[in-house]
């Protein structure tokens, strides 16, 4: 694996300047996240948006999807006008399909040791979508015990994204990885007048380099990808 090392880049950036800004002008590079939230959420696609726009300012990234294929994860978002095809041709992208059923729902001996390979080789950022099959198939010690090792790759320089469907966790749990966390993005669904919006909360951000915007109200747009509504206007 070639890595970024040398690129100035210090954040994790949507590629999406109003986004980044509502979200502290973006994640700091070599931190631990969760996002969370209800199904269809927008939860994929948030993180999907973060990875492009981290590419684009030279980092290389690892993605381990256990919701797609290489080629649909691709078409994907090519379909919200974020193409990866070019950073996976030249290896600066890994995607790699998790099969739950053969890594016999274990984060440890699933999950574990492919991050901590990747960080060995100097990938600058992971992402994990999603985690929720491992964590209904883990106990509360498990569960914390995987992010505290998550954590702790963090401290050799790799960023960690992890997405989950909220109800993956009961509340003790999600308390203590929220405080655990250096980055904590929570999505739900409102229904505003006749409109289903996206909701981001920005729950937490760690070294934001700007004052993050509590709640971000967005659409999904095909071709286009995130749109970011203000959420009064969403209300109206």
């Amino acid at each position: 694996m070639k890595t970024g090392a040398g690129n100035d880049f210090k954040i994790i950036s949507t590629g999406n300047d109003e986004l980044d800004k509502k979200i502290g002008g973006g994640i700091p590079l070599g931190t631990l996240s969760l996002v969370e939230g209800q199904p269809d959420s927008g939860k994929s696609v948030l993180t999907q948006q973060m990875l492009w726009g981290s590419l684009k300012k030279g980092c290389s990234a690892v993605v381990f999807t256990t919701e797609n294929t290489v080629k649909s994860f691709v078409t994907q978002m090519q379909s919200l006008n974020l193409d990866i095809t070019d950073y996976f041709l030249l290896s600066k992208l890994w995607i790699y399909p998790i099969d739950t059923k053969k890594t016999r729902r274990c984060l440890h001996t699933g999950l574990l040791p492919l991050l901590t390979s990747c960080a060995g080789k100097g990938v600058d950022l992971a992402v994990i979508d999603s985690l929720t099959y491992y964590v209904t198939h883990a106990t509360i010690e498990q569960v914390l015990s995987f992010f505290e090792e998550c954590k702790a790759l963090t401290g050799r320089g790799m960023g960690v994204i992890c997405v989950a469907h909220s109800y993956a966790f009961d509340e003790n749990v999600m308390v203590r990885l929220g405080s655990m966390c250096d980055a904590h993005l929570r999505l739900r669904i409102e229904t505003m007048g006749s409109k289903m919006m996206k909701i981001l909360e920005v729950a937490k951000v760690r070294g934001a380099e700007m004052n993050t915007g509590n709640i971000i109200s967005f659409d999904v747009e095909p071709n286009w990808g995130i749109r970011v509504i203000p959420y009064s206007k969403a209300r109206a």
